[in-house]
């Protein structure tokens, strides 16, 4: 049996926008990625060490969009 979860959400996520963010979760082994708005859905789950690349590909992507 896995151990429970506990769920995080980004101190950026300030009042009035605080739903519209990510949550995350992680393990040793493993972060998971939900919607804050739809607790239900779909979650992204990753190795732990592929997060950071992950983290710093969609950062550039963003960086490029400005």
């Amino acid at each position: 049996m896995s151990p429970p979860v506990t769920w995080r959400k980004s101190s950026y996520s300030g009042p009035g926008d605080g739903d519209s963010c990510v949550e995350i979760a992680n393990t040793p082994a493993r972060v998971t990625v939900r919607d804050s708005k739809n607790l239900g859905s779909a979650t992204l789950t990753f190795p732990a060490e592929a997060f950071v690349p992950f983290l710093k590909a969609l950062k550039s992507s963003q960086d490029a969009e400005r």
